[in-house]
């Protein structure tokens, strides 16, 4: 039994008894998106258009990781709406980026294990950079938009009689910790994907301008600043959304 089965082992065993039948309804919900990457990474060896594949087990990936996490309809069709959105631009922003920074393909830093293996795999290595950029910030993306959604929807059923600026305020508080604790969950998690390769870096002595032009390296810290930008859009994003909802309730009594 290996280490990354026994991790799997407790991550079942553990959400469902934190969880239970929630715990249950993620699990199968992580199964899914699973399969979905799959199918994904199935379509694009195939031959397929990746950004054409991309969009649609997006679209997929997200409503699975948003409808499959909570019961609340009006909550998910706010924090799915918002995703979509956000996710749409973002791969404009995303094509802009992989244009002018040409992250695809392999570095300098990868001859040793490919010294043996055929590069003749005929795929557009600069869609499958922009593939891995928007899947990379998915999960960040539904997860803000969700926990933004969630708790100010929250707020307002604690507070029927709350006015806008109230809710102004309250939308402002959560916001900025919300964008607090999401954009350090993920720089510390590309930080702790970098580290062996920055240590490489400095023990063999290179230069700042050739880390600047590392290809490894940047394609990591693009999709790092991509995703954070989908946090803070989402974030914003959500709430707007919300808000409208606050204020159409308000008209409507």
């Amino acid at each position: 039994m290996n280490a990354l089965l026994i991790l799997l082992i407790l991550l079942i065993v553990l959400m469902l008894i934190v969880a239970k039948k929630d715990g249950l309804r993620n699990l199968i919900g992580l199964t899914f998106n699973f399969i979905a990457i799959f199918v994904l990474i199935t379509l694009i060896s195939w031959g397929f258009n990746a950004i054409a594949v991309l969009i649609v087990l997006s679209v997929i990936i997200l409503a699975i990781a948003i409808f499959m996490s909570a019961d609340e309809s009006e909550v998910t069709l706010i924090a799915f709406k918002t995703s979509i959105i956000v996710v749409l631009s973002l791969l404009i922003l995303a094509l802009i980026i992989q244009h002018f920074g040409q992250f695809q393909g392999f570095a300098t830093e990868d001859v040793d294990e490919l010294e043996n293996l055929s590069l003749n795999v005929g795929l557009n290595f600069s869609n499958v950079a922009i593939v891995v950029m928007v899947i990379s910030m998915l999960g960040a993306v539904a997860e803000s938009a969700m926990a933004l959604a969630a708790s100010l929807s929250e707020v307002v059923e604690q507070d029927e009689n709350m006015s806008l600026d109230q809710f102004k305020n309250q939308r402002e508080i959560i916001s900025q910790q919300i964008l607090g604790t999401a954009v350090n969950t993920l720089f510390f998690g590309v930080l702790g994907a970098t580290v062996g390769l920055i240590l490489w870096f400095v023990r063999l002595n290179y230069r700042l301008a050739d880390i600047f032009n590392s290809k490894l390296l940047m394609a990591e810290v693009a999709a790092m600043l991509l995703g954070m930008l989908g946090i803070l859009f989402a974030i914003w994003l959500s709430g707007y959304f919300v808000q409208k909802s606050f204020e159409q309730k308000n008209t409507d009594r």
